[in-house]
């Protein structure tokens, strides 16, 4: 029912978001001398657009706070906390319940230190979270290691140095002595545990690099979503041949050509000539879109909430425009210009100007259309994705052209223009307001602004498509409207979807998934009030012992690479989770592992591994999984799901942050069918 609805309301595209390897975030670090015997650690980091740092001091109950934790520190003690610098965020977060801070574009944290020995050594590291509007990095980190002599180093401060190093020997003195049999006891077992955990990762194939294996799996996003950009497209050049702006220059501009040329076979190749400059024209204005912007900013587009803003006042407007309250046009000195040109001129240059000519005059029509087309491929992040939607306008545009010149009878047949042209138009006004809210619904999830929540969304969007199929009926009428129009039967079949659609979407407001349109409404978790819960439950926050528990229990799996701060996790869980299909096949079906990136739990030793030839120290449980994520599937992001088998081996494609509740169950039910067989 969902591509029914997406080819009928046009545009309605959403990509899966494919898992990678990403590094949007780089860090320099370096010791600055300060006055006396005082110093300071800089890190200065340069962040790709649409990215974050979290700042300092966020909580335990909320994203990754960046800390500074020194692993040597001879000759020096640290003076304070580590320090932001910088341009910082601060915004309320509805989903952590808290405000926020963090930094775009640059950012700079500081930790203070003082020297206490003529000589001195440092190391240690800056831990860091960084999202986007999409997905989370796991805890990162930069190392820092400096040595040399030190500046002056005072007195008291040497003397200071030892009084602490004395409480210190004590302290240890004093805990030996108090250690009680069952804190030793517990200690073992959680020894004998964490070493046991190690040794299964050493020496087990559960850990083996599978990500050749799993893109195998992986459809190729690009192809499969050009190829519905092209269908969108070719339906976008359908309906402006149907607008008064383009059907009405077909009969006279085939009639041209067939009184130009007494050969007929003559008039046929020009009709065909001016057919392939109509789809040149269109793919070179595809070709300068993608060229203006370029493959990161179309990705940028997807998330940036500016954008989305001016994108939903931009729909607004084409779509004002359609309802008849102005026209859109460009300067009539234009087409007057090339008119002229292809007048003076012969040959194919002419036929490619009378082609140029059509291309401005019918712009009232068809730029709220093209648009709208290049607004909602241009945020899919495809860098051919404006090219290739242009294409299919252009193709589905020059098509009527080439075949009346073919088969000139065909046009007796054709209809006649008419007040159903302006119907044609209002329809597409509906169809490009509902979008204007899809992309407001972006902005206002980024910004927290709650004025555009799930029920609110599908209150207008009922209005919305209500008063379209009232239209349809000929019971609601425009200025440019035929006041004695009738409603026709296509009409009536179109208005009754319409209306039928809007009735579908009333469910929703108290909480019904409303699977056609989860890609377009906004998260289930906006909604105030909700009737529909699911719970989903993982079986396992450890890999090992979930697989151990599969392999028992028969199973396939799903590991969940999820973070505690990890917003987009959360959203995921609380829109995709709860349905009651996916909550079924989930808690029944599945042995689900979530493993979170950013489990501060340390080791019982620090783990050192090589990877991409420079040696990594992992210290945490969460270090430990985030390690497995980038190795065994090459991805570093989250939320990050994957199915294996009872050997780890993939199972179906990975799949990212995507509300799409039909493709997350279609996710799932492939990766039950691979198993079974």
């Amino acid at each position: 029912m969902k591509k029914v609805l997406t080819l009928l309301i046009l545009w309605g595209l959403t990509l899966a978001a494919n898992a990678q390897m990403v590094d949007p975030v780089k860090f320099s670090s370096k010791l600055e001398m300060l006055k006396g015997d005082e110093a300071q650690i800089v890190f200065s980091a340069k962040i790709d657009a649409g990215w974050h740092v979290y700042s300092t001091d966020l909580g335990n109950d909320g994203p990754i706070s960046a800390t500074f934790t020194a692993t040597k520190l001879e000759g020096a003690k640290l003076v304070g906390k580590l320090t932001p610098r910088g341009n910082e965020v601060s915004k309320f977060d509805n989903m952590f319940g808290m405000k926020l801070r963090y930094f775009e574009g640059t950012a700079t944290f500081i930790q203070k230190i003082k020297f206490v020995k003529p000589e001195y050594e440092i190391s240690g590291y800056l831990e860091y979270g960084a999202c986007n509007d999409e997905t989370c990095m796991p805890p990162s980190e930069v190392e820092f290691h400096g040595k040399g002599k030190s500046p002056a180093v005072a007195k008291d401060a040497v003397e200071e140095v030892k009084a602490e190093e004395k409480k210190t020997e004590e302290k240890k003195e004093d805990v030996a002595v108090d250690v009680t049999p069952a804190d030793t006891a517990a200690a073992v077992a959680t020894t004998d545990t964490l070493a046991n955990t190690t040794a299964i990762a050493d020496d087990s194939d559960l850990y083996r690099p599978v990500i050749n294996e799993l893109k195998a799996y992986e459809e190729n996003p690009t192809d499969s979503s050009l190829f519905y950009i092209f269908l969108a497209g070719f339906a976008g050049g359908f309906l402006a041949l149907l607008t008064p702006c383009v059907w009405p220059i077909i009969p006279m501009t085939v009639s041209f050509f067939l009184k130009r040329n007494m050969d007929r076979s003559k008039a046929i190749r020009e009709a065909v000539t001016y057919g392939i400059s109509i789809v040149v024209i269109y793919v070179v204005l595809g070709l300068v879109v993608t060229l203006l912007f370029g493959a990161s900013a179309l990705n940028a587009l997807s998330t940036n909430a500016i954008f989305n803003i001016f994108f939903c006042l931009l729909l607004v407007v084409f779509a004002a425009s359609f309802f008849g309250a102005f026209e859109i046009t460009l300067p009539s000195s234009w087409s007057n210009k090339i008119d002229m040109k292809s007048e003076n001129t012969s040959g194919i240059l002419s036929i490619f100007l009378m082609a140029f000519t059509l291309t401005l005059v019918s712009f009232s029509c068809t730029g709220p259309i093209i648009g709208f087309l290049l607004v909602a491929v241009s945020t899919q992040g495809s860098i051919l994705a404006p090219t290739i939607g242009m294409l299919g306008f252009a193709i589905a545009l020059a098509i009527p052209f080439t075949l009346f010149a073919m088969f000139p009878s065909l046009l007796k047949s054709a209809p006649k223009s008419g007040g159903w042209m302006n119907v044609v138009k209002v329809v597409l006004g509906f169809i490009e307001l509902a979008f204007a809210l899809k992309f407001l619904s972006v902005a206002d999830l980024a910004y927290g602004w709650h004025i555009l929540d799930r029920e609110v969304f599908l209150c207008l969007w009922i209005v919305i498509f209500g008063l379209l199929g009232i239209y349809l009926f000929g019971w609601l009428k425009f200025p440019h409207d035929d006041p004695d129009h009738r409603t026709n039967v296509p009409q009536f079949f179109i208005g009754m979807i319409s209306l039928a659609f809007a009735i579908y979407m009333i469910p929703g407001l108290w909480g019904a998934p409303l699977k056609a349109i989860s890609a377009f409404a906004p998260p289930m978790n906006t909604q105030d009030f909700n009737l529909h819960k699911s719970a989903v439950e993982p079986k396992a926050h450890d890999y090992e012992e979930g697989m151990a528990m599969a392999k028992k229990q028969g199973r396939p799996v799903m590991i969940d690479f999820t973070g505690f701060g990890c917003v987009n996790c959360r959203k995921m869980e609380a829109a995709v989770w709860t349905d009651p299909q996916v909550a079924t096949i989930l808690n029944e079906k599945y042995v689900l592992i979530s493993l979170y990136v950013d489990d501060k739990t340390p080791l019982r030793e620090p783990m050192t591994v090589t990877e991409n030839g420079q040696q990594r120290t992992l210290r945490t449980i969460g270090d430990k999984w985030s390690y497995l994520q980038r190795v065994k599937f090459g991805a570093n992001t989250q939320p990050f799901y994957v199915l294996v088998d009872n050997e780890g081996k993939p199972l179906n494609g990975s799949r990212s942050y995507d509300e799409d509740i039909n493709a997350y169950i279609n996710f799932l039910n492939k990766g039950l069918d691979n198993y079974a067989k």
